[in-house]
């Protein structure tokens, strides 16, 4: 398996709000690279395809951060760690980089996508999901983008765990105890009030 994104950015040389707030109106996001030794480089990338990238690896798959310091240009696996966004118009207003060893396991934070209409739900109850997404642990080039939980087969009473989950080779799961993924449970009176039919929204950990 090999990486097949790359995103060019250029070393920038001052960190700060008024700087950073230039670089936004010239349509540059500010961010910070994180390297596998523990170092912190200052970085500025362009909007457009930052968005792109983004949109297609999120947080679960490598690609090559090409940072250009004065011509020089230097190639590191990353994954993106942590984005931030204008509280109303939904741009980037920052961002943080990680660079990964690809010999060595990272954790990240995995979406659930839940599939299928159970037939406990068909019977009358309520499908209740409660993790949007697990940590996995594997080497970056072996994570999974997501992890597709199909609930076709669940009846009322039954419950998916985060042991019971289908995992790719050489992935595994995280967690201190094997908590709740996905349950169908019975009809409450409020849910026959509320006419409540289908998925509830998933709750925070």
């Amino acid at each position: 398996m090999s990486i097949e994104k790359t995103l060019s950015v250029q070393k920038r040389e001052n960190c700060g709000k008024g700087p950073s707030g230039r670089l936004r109106s010239q349509d540059l996001i500010p961010g910070v690279f994180y390297t596998a030794q523990g170092e912190n480089i200052i970085v500025q990338a362009p909007t457009l395809p930052l968005e792109k990238i983004y949109e297609e690896v999120g947080h679960t798959t490598v690609f090559n951060l090409e940072i250009d310091e004065n011509g020089q240009k230097s190639t590191h696996p990353v994954l993106i760690w942590q984005v931030q966004r204008h509280p109303y118009k939904k741009c980037f207003t920052h961002i943080d980089f990680y660079g990964v060893d690809l010999n060595k396991e990272v954790k990240v934070d995995v979406p659930l996508e839940f599939v299928g209409v159970s037939r406990g739900v068909k019977l009358g109850g309520v499908l209740e999901t409660y993790r949007e997404s697990v940590r996995l642990s594997s080497k970056p080039l072996e994570m999974p983008q997501k992890i597709t939980v199909d609930v076709s087969d669940m009846d009322i009473n039954d419950t998916i765990s985060v042991a019971d989950l289908q995992l790719p080779a050489n992935v595994s799961a995280v967690y201190d105890h094997n908590f709740a993924v996905v349950s169908v449970l019975t009809k409450t009176k409020e849910d026959e009030e509320s006419g409540e039919e289908g998925t509830a929204p998933a709750s925070a950990e």
